[in-house]
């Protein structure tokens, strides 16, 4: 558990690396919105990179001090933003995270947040996604419980994530790694084009 908080700890640290490094070296150059000037990819890093690092050191000192109560916060806070989520599933424009929900439940043959009983409050009946059978066919998530997988995707996932940690993050690393250099070299290709305009002109 430590170890995992420490490497979302050490990403956030990265990302908010990047996002001081862009607004010092490149200004507003990357501004998104020419109403908000301040909404720029630069503070946008910043901004992510500070929650980030927060919610990794809060994780952190609670699995060193073992405190339950810091860790619980962590997880309630992760398992109610997913429940969330549930209520997406399926609407115009989330495509992806319908497509995540249905691939998560297929693949790690579980259903739901906490149980199948979450998707009750989202369809407003005694029903699930087809992803949650154990049998997948049309419109089988209408058929009784006992035709739906009963693990909880969070325990089911996080369990996955732990026996896993090791592959997780270097993939991570890789990942992370990969994109500093895509935007490194984008910033040098971007100062070269620059230095060569100014030198035309």
């Amino acid at each position: 558990m430590f170890a995992f908080n420490l490497l979302f700890w050490l990403g956030g640290c990265g990302i908010l690396g990047v996002g001081i490094w862009l607004a010092a070296t490149q200004g507003n150059f990357a501004t998104l919105s020419s109403s908000f000037p301040s909404l720029s990819a630069a503070n946008l890093l910043i901004v992510t990179g500070t929650f980030v690092m927060a919610i990794g050191f809060v994780g952190c000192i609670g699995a060193i001090k073992e405190n339950k109560c810091l860790l619980l916060t962590i997880d309630r806070y992760a398992q109610r933003d997913l429940k969330k989520g549930l209520h997406l599933y399926g609407t115009p424009g989330n495509v992806g995270l319908t497509n995540a929900w249905s691939i998560i439940q297929t693949d790690f043959r579980c259903c739901g947040v906490s149980n199948y009983t979450d998707w009750f409050e989202v369809y407003n009946a005694t029903r699930v996604p087809d992803s949650c059978c154990l049998e997948f066919s049309d419109s089988c998530g209408l058929h009784a419980p006992g035709t739906w997988w009963k693990a909880p995707c969070y325990e089911t996932v996080k369990m996955w994530l732990q026996e896993n940690l090791l592959a997780v993050g270097i993939f991570g690393l890789c990942t992370a790694l990969v994109q500093i250099l895509g935007l490194t070299f984008a910033m040098t290709m971007y100062c070269q084009v620059v230095k060569a305009d100014t030198y035309c002109a």
